[in-house]
């Protein structure tokens, strides 16, 4: 196990990661739906995203549909970080 994989099980332990239910398997992210402001200020969003170890969802591509606290979402890009060992999903909501 690296230590991407060895941070997210402490951080899942520690009650800091959400769980995603993605085609029957449960994994353990990092999600965020940090508020954007969009239209000169008039509207406020939502830009949603998951951050994963790349080995827990390699699967994972543009197009797949999860669920999130019960919540649809749809993955609409993922790139990797740093060196590939950690992926960021935004993902929008279906």
């Amino acid at each position: 196990m690296g230590l991407i994989e060895r941070l997210y099980e402490a951080a899942e332990r520690s009650g800091l990661l959400t769980t995603v239910d993605i085609a029957g398997q449960s994994v353990a992210v990092d999600f965020s739906a940090a508020d954007e402001t969009v239209l000169e200020g008039l509207v406020r969003g939502a830009d949603y995203s998951i951050r994963y170890p790349a080995s827990a969802l390699p699967q994972l591509a543009v197009g797949d549909a999860l669920v999130i606290a019960g919540l649809n979402y749809t993955v609409r890009d993922i790139r990797a970080i740093g060196d590939g060992g950690e992926h960021r999903a935004d993902l929008s909501r279906a």
